[in-house]
């Protein structure tokens, strides 16, 4: 019988990789890792935010630890390789809870051993060396990606096993990522939340919860997401707040105060929030009726007149300019009586009624008005704009010198 008719025996072991192949490949690695987030980025769309968000950083640089531990690895066999086995851990441990499965992590060592054995070949072209060596290097390239794939499935257990696979657990990660920023992709979310046995919504409503509020969960529908976990609470409730979830609301947070914000489109969750939030911080400042439970669509005109106090203010410093140098006192009488001319556009009587004063008053300070701003009062737009700002310094009044707790800095008159 032929030898290749014979049965084949054990493989005969390949030989270490030569250790002057390390100095080779040093020079290779910042482009190559270039080259491999370039590759993994284009074949997995997801980890495109995440590289860009406020952890790439922390990950560039695991991702950079585990290229060079390989290195290092070929120079000194017995090189330790602690901070990569704890950063796998930490990739692994990432994707639970961001809410993945680890397919698309393996994915990604897979793409990262395909770069970096096509950028050895290319090397060894270069450098002329026998096909023995790259038939090593591939061996052991490959068993070094099982290592990192091994470990990051032991942080993601971990993971997983911490967090609980709870119902509720899971779908608080979906909630999460549904308000993450930068956004997830609609189909991480997707994969998540048939994973949490909760049907995607078109339509969200997000509701703001006081600090340390208390919820009877029972009391509400299983669909309802919860975060309680943190210093700002919340709930996301698929579509709007009908009659019949708002009255199970009531029920949940006795004792509690909440702020329902606006219905929107699961992708604008965040701005539902975010409303929600600042309706919820308005009625804690007084300035809107403070109530167990308070909807942004009742106070839609002080959310979008502080909304951007900023704003407000350079508008303030621009169209109330006029009143400059003039005493407190006869500033709060001016902007008292303009902003009821601007409001009410009535006679000296019916102003002069209204703040209680003689209409004479009246007549004496829309004089002193028409001569500190001229025709800024005539022009349609400057008068809206002065108006606006004049609503806005009266609803900061309710909230007193302390300000707005929970919003930005509040309107302060340009004088």
């Amino acid at each position: 019988m032929s030898g290749a008719r014979r049965a084949a025996g054990p493989a005969e072991p390949l030989r270490p990789i030569p250790q002057e192949l390390a100095a080779i490949m040093w020079p290779e690695l910042p482009s190559l890792f270039q080259e491999m987030s370039a590759e993994i980025i284009g074949a997995l769309p997801e980890y495109s935010h995440i590289l860009d968000g406020p952890y790439g950083q922390a990950i560039r640089i695991g991702i950079e630890q585990n290229i060079a531990t390989f290195v290092d690895q070929i120079a000194a066999p017995s090189t330790t390789s602690t901070l990569r086995d704890d950063m796998c851990r930490r990739f692994g441990r990432f994707e639970a809870y961001e809410g993945r499965s680890l397919d698309s992590l393996q994915a990604a060592y897979r793409i990262g051993a395909r770069v970096g054995l096509r950028r050895a070949m290319k090397v060894s072209e270069r450098y002329k060396l026998p096909p023995s060596v790259m038939m090593t290097f591939a061996d052991s390239l490959f068993a070094y990606v099982g290592e990192l794939a091994s470990l990051s499935r032991e942080g993601y257990l971990e993971a997983m096993a911490e967090l609980g696979e709870k119902p509720d657990n899971r779908r608080r990660r979906v909630l999460r990522l549904i308000l993450a920023t930068p956004s997830v992709s609609l189909a991480a979310i997707a994969e998540l939340a048939e994973h949490a046995a909760w049907p995607l919504p078109d339509e969200v409503t997000l509701v703001a919860l006081g600090p340390e509020s208390k919820l009877t969960r029972a009391a509400l529908d299983r669909d309802i997401l919860v975060d309680l976990s943190g210093p700002e609470p919340h709930l996301l409730v698929p579509g709007p707040l009908d009659d019949v979830r708002r009255a199970a609301l009531d029920t949940a947070l006795t004792g509690s105060r909440a702020a329902v914000g606006l219905t929107t489109p699961l992708a604008d969750a965040a701005d539902s929030l975010r409303w929600a939030r600042q309706t919820l911080a308005l009625a804690d400042a007084g300035i809107i009726d403070d109530r167990p439970v308070v909807l942004c669509e009742d106070h839609l005109l002080p959310l979008w007149l502080l909304g951007d106090p900023a704003l407000i203010n350079q508008l303030s410093k621009k169209h109330l300019g006029p009143l400059v140098g003039l005493t407190p006192t006869q500033r709060t009488r001016l902007v008292d009586t303009l902003r009821t001319w601007l409001t009410t556009r009535g006679t000296a009587a019916q102003m002069a009624e209204l703040l209680e004063v003689h209409p004479q008053t009246v007549r004496y300070r829309m004089r002193i008005l028409d001569r500190a701003f001229g025709d800024q009062l005539s022009d349609p737009d400057a008068r809206f704009a002065t108006e606006i700002v004049l609503r806005a310094l009266h609803l900061q009044e309710r909230a007193g010198p302390s300000g707005l707790p929970g919003l930005p800095p509040g309107v302060r008159e340009p004088f």
